[in-house]
């Protein structure tokens, strides 16, 4: 369990929860990933990058023997560890990941506790899944350099002028929550429309509320 600091815009740090678990998944490319699980409801941000080796200051082109990592913290209160699995292993096969090959794209879970270490082989006992990804201890992600986080959303350059009134840097961008449902959003996993209900719920002053409401209505798809 980690503490919240600095890493949410004022627009989202009023609802946030000042816990949060952790998990980091390998399944393929992190692209994907990262828009896959940023959608999701009860996933407080999400970010990409490389772990699992010993290869120090790993970069996308010299990543030695580490994977393509997207890390995720959620609200257990809101979406569980046992969901997130589900999600990890339905979207992936952990033999052929979209004929990837190599330990840069395995299938890997990378346990932070005890409570991840217990439920990952309990669910792969009960059938729930797969006895060829990969388990290890994690011990620190590399984040990848800054053109692969949210990588569809800014394939949208109007989306980005857009969150610029929101975001004053890189860094609260990528952490931003209503970023990564955005970068679901771009890659097809949900709607402006479900996004915009998850706004309306959360326990933020009105005014904060629609000026974000404001700012992801006026992007071009």
């Amino acid at each position: 369990m980690n503490h919240l600091e600095s890493q949410n815009s004022i627009f989202e740090s009023s609802f946030m929860k000042e816990s949060f678990h952790t998990v980091s998944l390998g399944m393929g490319c992190f692209w994907g990933p990262d828009a896959l699980f940023g959608h999701l409801p009860g996933v407080i941000r999400t970010r990409v990058g490389y772990a699992g080796g010993s290869t120090p200051h790993p970069t996308y082109r010299q990543m030695g023997d580490h994977t393509e990592i997207v890390e995720i913290d959620f609200d257990p209160d809101s979406i569980s560890l046992e969901d997130i699995l589900n999600v990890f292993w339905n979207h992936h096969n952990p033999v052929n990941i979209n004929d990837y090959k190599g330990r840069q794209y395995m299938s890997l879970l990378l346990y932070h506790d005890e409570l991840q270490r217990n439920t990952i082989p309990r669910m792969i006992k009960e059938g729930k899944g797969e006895t060829l990804t990969s388990i290890a201890p994690y011990s620190r992600l590399y984040l990848a350099e800054d053109k692969h986080q949210k990588y569809y959303l800014k394939r949208y350059p109007n989306a980005l002028d857009n969150l610029a009134e929101i975001y004053s840097s890189h860094d609260d961008l990528v952490n931003s929550t209503i970023v990564a449902r955005l970068n679901g959003l771009a890659k097809g996993y949900t709607s402006l429309e479900r996004i915009v209900n998850e706004i309306v719920q959360w326990s933020t002053n009105s005014n904060q509320k629609q000026k974000i409401m404001d700012v992801i209505q006026k992007i071009r798809w």
